[in-house]
């Protein structure tokens, strides 16, 4: 019998907690015998194993890449005494493998195929200085493209303010049965009727006038000539002289010829401002209630039946104000018409239409509109000039004191000094458009203050 014993499974049996043997010793079996080490991998059989792997990769049939990726390529092993495999950079997080198809291109495992990135430079004063920058540009080019198209705002904020000013006319007809685009066709006719007889009023006696001036020159000029005056004048400055050199030179042709083409430009710009302006009231007046649905829909439901009826208000105050100033504007220019009629004024109708349309400007139309009348009725006669002076200033008082506020009452909620400063407002930023749309906007401010403003500051 052999002097060795085997191992026993005795959990007491101090070979069972032996420590580890060294790497590279000959481990011992229970029979005393020495056993094999295990064979180290041979170069060749892993080089032919590379290149069996590649052939299978390039294959119809073999792994897909991602399986290639994942497995990775065969890796040497580790011999005794090798350094282990580089895992993470010296200040980074590990590294993954490397790509099957990528040469020698290695992945971070936080998913950033470059790396992870640095810190924001949204504090750097370069980045501040340029978003400052961008910024100023951006808010120069808007006030740029604001003032080019300025005269086009001006016509959509009209228009719109027309809208508002006629739709009472038109609710009032749908009141009585009349279809919406009936009642419209209606009173856009009635506007249109309006400005015809207006030019028909005021062109026949303007180009009249023009005429009989155009035929009376050549007699000013001859008495001009006889004027003792002017021949001393003549002698001592050489002054007809000048002016027949002046004449002949072509420099007169030239200034006349630049008027005539600057007149046209004017003419041409006003006609095609006033049949822009009605087609947009159309279209808006068409169009009313649905983009008071759209506005209204922009709102918050739980503040919408608030907003709704505080737009309502606003509304109707601005078509109240519109009808009510025209209403003023139309009783001015009647009682001018039969006052003139009565005295024998000549073009009486036409300088009825002007005092109806100057009477539409706040605070100073009514006073311009009685100063070109009583000049005209002066030139004709100084009793007329006189008796219309008279007349307009009665009647401005008992427009500005009876009229105005009966017709007003009920339309617009304003008192006389934030009147008079909203007029010179408007009329300084937009002339005389600023002056029309100031009152309604004052008192469309006034009415959100009053019930916006004022009860939330009280809640406080």
């Amino acid at each position: 019998m052999s002097d060795a014993s085997p191992v026993s499974d005795d959990p007491e049996n101090p070979a069972l907690h032996s420590p580890a043997e060294p790497a590279g010793t000959a481990r011992r079996i229970p029979d005393g015998r020495p056993e094999d080490p295990a064979p180290s991998p041979d170069v060749p059989e892993l080089l032919d194993e590379i290149l069996t792997t590649a052939r299978a990769s390039r294959q119809p049939g073999g792994p897909p890449r991602e399986a290639q990726r994942a497995s990775g390529p065969p890796r040497e092993a580790q011999r005794p005494g090798d350094s282990p495999p580089k895992t993470r950079d010296a200040d980074g997080p590990p590294l993954k493998a490397r790509d099957a198809d990528g040469p020698a291109r290695m992945r971070r495992e936080d998913g950033e195929p470059y790396g992870q990135p640095g810190k924001p430079l949204a504090r750097s004063p370069f980045m501040v200085g340029l978003t400052a920058g961008m910024g100023l540009l951006t808010a120069w080019a808007l006030s740029q493209a604001l003032v080019t198209v300025r005269s086009v705002i001006v016509l959509i904020v009209v228009a719109m303010f027309l809208a508002f000013g006629l739709n009472p006319a038109v609710e009032t007809l749908q009141r009585r049965r009349v279809p919406r685009r009936g009642a419209i066709s209606v009173v856009f006719g009635g506007v249109i009727l309006f400005f015809v007889l207006f030019g028909l009023a005021i062109v026949p006696p303007v180009s009249q006038e023009a005429a009989s001036f155009v035929s009376a020159v050549p007699g000013y000029v001859q008495e001009l000539l006889a004027n003792p005056t002017l021949k001393q004048l003549d002698t001592d400055y050489q002054i007809l002289t000048r002016i027949g050199d002046y004449i002949t030179s072509g420099g007169l042709a030239q200034a006349v010829a630049g008027g005539l083409v600057g007149a046209g430009a004017v003419v041409f710009n006003a006609f095609f401002s006033g049949v822009t302006l009605l087609v947009l009231t159309l279209y808006f007046l068409g169009s009313l209630p649905s983009i008071k649905d759209y506005l209204f829909a922009l709102v918050p439901n739980s503040r919408r039946a608030r907003t709704r009826a505080l737009g309502d208000e606003i509304i109707n105050g601005i078509g109240g104000y519109v009808a009510g100033n025209l209403l003023i504007s139309v009783i001015a220019g009647v009682v001018t018409w039969v006052f003139l009629a009565v005295l024998d004024v000549d073009y009486a109708l036409a300088l009825a239409l002007v005092v109806a349309v100057t009477d539409l400007v706040p605070l100073v139309g009514a006073t311009i509109g009685a100063v070109l009348v009583t000049v005209v009725a002066l030139l004709q006669s100084g009793t007329l000039g006189i008796a219309c002076g008279i007349f307009f200033l009665i009647y401005q008082q008992i427009e500005n004191y009876l009229v105005y506020p009966r017709v007003m009452k009920h339309s617009v909620d304003v008192t006389p000094a934030v009147t008079v400063i909203a007029a010179l407002f408007g009329g300084t930023l937009l002339g005389i458009v600023g002056a029309l749309l100031a009152i309604p906007v004052a008192a469309a401010l006034a009415l959100i203050i009053r019930e916006v403003v004022i009860p939330r500051q009280a809640r406080l």
